[in-house]
């Protein structure tokens, strides 16, 4: 991972992976570019077309499918909304316990659906015969905890449900080519390092049949520079008919940031993203006494907030979620990072213990 780490140019004392990612030099660069062309007048919409499906490809490499299934957008939220417009009335929705809103709020806002939560280790057992779509993110962001996202498919592919996956936890430290279901949404600000404003989707060919696209716009064909204007845009027949005018300069850097993370071994073998971002989660858990775990995200009882502030003032970047604190080893840790970090947790304890 040494390469990798000597592509980003700061990280040190950066635990907040799961949070907002650093960028790449070449992304830095990218961004600062394009500013410059953009404040220029050099800018052109035509680049920007290339860019956008530049990053198509890269977003169907890191989730195992081909550019056709891939709609791209701005918020994950706006994708799950789809499929929340499309269940019935009184339609039966599972969702993981304590995720994320934005997978969960678009299904609760529509008032007439029956929508259950359930603790995700009992997830894949809660779907049955009404169950007309399962709901959750492949690692949880409030507690770093991982799905058996193929016990939630299988169970779901048994009483003929749709299945949603959100891997903006996920995709860039853990596998997610294999994710069997019909919608995956990711925003890529995280763990891919993008700038925020850069999400994707994959859809199934029942998504595709099933969802109305009801944000379609002039990016929503197979051709947009022909489909601007009415009074019928040609709306593409596949996962593009679900897209929304891409944010430029966004994705300028998002491309980058994809290519970056497509090109990287995101097995879970020795010497993968996967193997080292855990590895250096697990060391930490050791120092702090927790058990091991096979997330990159550490999180523990913090209700008094003592951890993150003893995080803060030793100049580590971490996070508070749901009472607890929270840290996440990416690409750009290393062992003086765990050693660190811990050190500023462990003195803490010391120092409430002695009062």
């Amino acid at each position: 991972m040494h390469h990798a780490r000597s592509s980003y140019p700061a990280g040190r004392g950066y635990l907040a992976a799961c949070t907002m990612g650093l960028p790449t030099a070449a992304t830095r660069d990218a961004v600062i570019l394009d500013a410059l062309a953009w404040t220029e007048g050099t800018a052109s919409a035509a680049d920007y077309t290339a860019v956008v499906e530049h990053a198509r490809g890269h977003a169907a490499t890191l989730l195992g499918t081909t550019a056709d299934r891939i709609a791209l957008g701005s918020q994950v939220s706006v994708f799950a909304g789809l499929a929340a417009a499309a269940a019935p009335t009184g339609a039966e929705i599972v969702c993981a316990l304590g995720d994320f809103s934005s997978i969960v709020a678009p299904f609760l806002a529509r008032g007439d659906l029956k929508v259950r939560h359930v603790p995700l280790p009992e997830l894949a057992d809660a779907i049955g015969p009404h169950t007309w779509l399962v709901a959750c993110s492949v690692v949880q962001s409030a507690t770093g905890e991982v799905a058996d996202h193929r016990a939630i498919s299988a169970a779901a592919r048994a009483a003929g449900a749709l299945v949603l996956f959100d891997t903006t936890q996920a995709t860039g430290w853990l596998p997610t080519t294999d994710l069997d279901a019909d919608l995956v949404v990711c925003h890529a600000y995280k763990w891919l390092s993008a700038p925020r404003g850069a999400a994707f989707a994959s859809l199934s060919d029942a998504a595709i049949g099933t969802f109305t696209p009801h944000t379609a716009g002039w990016y929503s064909s197979d051709d947009p520079w022909t489909s601007c204007y009415g009074p019928a845009p040609a709306l593409s027949a596949g996962a593009r008919r679900f897209e929304v005018s891409p944010a430029w300069h966004a994705w300028v850097g998002a491309e980058v940031a994809l290519g970056f993370a497509a090109s990287l071994d995101l097995g879970t073998g020795p010497g993968s993203v996967h193997s080292h971002d855990v590895g250096l989660a697990n060391a930490f858990r050791a120092r702090l006494g927790l058990e091991p775990s096979d997330s990159a995200i550490v999180t523990w009882p913090d209700e008094s907030g003592d951890a993150l502030a003893a995080l803060t003032a030793a100049g580590i970047m971490a996070s508070g979620r749901a009472g607890r604190a929270r840290v996440a080893f990416h690409l750009w840790n290393d062992d003086e990072d765990v050693a660190l970090a811990a050190a500023a947790v462990t003195t803490r304890r010391v120092a409430l213990r002695g009062h």
